[in-house]
């Protein structure tokens, strides 16, 4: 990844994502906007305890340093599940509710979710000129939320697998996502690999690899392009919001995808 500056406003792109010219992408930091802590400063969530009137001034500055129409924009209510939710021109500027992944081919149509630990993947399909954005907690991975991006784009615009540039950015790492009894058990009914993702630390507890689990997924369809930032939010909280580091009192940074291509329906 490649961290940029737009006056103190800092974000990150994804390399193999921005090697394309049909695309903007982003995943924002907590740097560039005007929250108090502890939402300082580019808290992106209305629901954690911050002023509307801030996050709307965050919201603001982050599209006006991409470039993009901030009113267009389209969210999501996140439900920690695998709903996948497919839209275009009639969703402007609308948040989609109990979702966790959005997909379009629809030109200056961003997608944007909220995230302090849980895992942004962005998708981008050169060859149909799509994208998408997941939100991956350990719920939405064991619900194969990455299979289901897929799945969705593969059923709405034909995409093929091996077509796909996937981008999996910051979020707590293996290093630090310690996890109990009942998502180790969830994890090996899940994954035929759990043994390589649930790594045994000193003391008797368990982490979980969220970066590796949701890149097996992808590799059993067929995607080869991952390129994985290997940000661990919680390691990094002068970059980044962190829910586990910070106790629960924090922001949500963001993640951002947009066709900058002609309509192509």
């Amino acid at each position: 990844m490649q961290k940029h500056f737009v006056h103190d406003l800092a974000y990150y792109t994804f390399d193999a994502l921005r090697a394309t010219p049909d695309i903007t992408h982003a995943v924002s930091t907590r740097h560039g906007g005007i929250s108090a802590s502890p939402f300082d400063s580019l808290n992106l969530s209305r629901f954690v305890g911050d002023a509307d009137a801030n996050v709307a001034t965050n919201w603001a500055r982050l599209h006006a340093a991409l470039a993009l129409d901030a009113t267009a924009t389209v969210d999501a209510s996140q439900a920690q599940a695998d709903h996948v939710a497919l839209v275009d021109a009639r969703h402007r500027g609308t948040r989609i509710q109990n979702v966790d992944a959005l997909i379009t081919r629809t030109p200056n149509l961003p997608l944007l979710l909220r995230f302090a630990d849980c895992v942004p993947i962005l998708f981008y399909d050169p060859v149909q000129r799509a994208v998408g954005i997941a939100h991956a907690g350990w719920r939405g991975t064991v619900l194969h939320i990455a299979t289901r991006t897929v799945q969705a784009l593969q059923a709405a615009f034909g995409t093929r697998p091996r077509d796909l540039i996937v981008g999996i950015a910051p979020s707590i790492g293996a290093c630090c996502y310690q996890i109990g009894d009942e998502v180790i058990a969830r994890v090996r009914q899940t994954f035929a690999n759990a043994d390589a993702l649930l790594i045994a630390q000193p003391g008797g507890t368990t982490h979980f690899d969220l970066w590796q689990a949701n890149a097996a997924q992808l590799r059993a369809l067929g995607v080869e392009q991952i390129e994985i930032a290997g940000l661990c939010t919680a390691h990094h909280t002068a970059e980044f919001f962190s829910y586990r580091a910070e106790r629960g009192s924090t922001g949500r940074f963001g993640a951002v995808i947009a066709l900058r291509v002609g309509n192509l329906e």
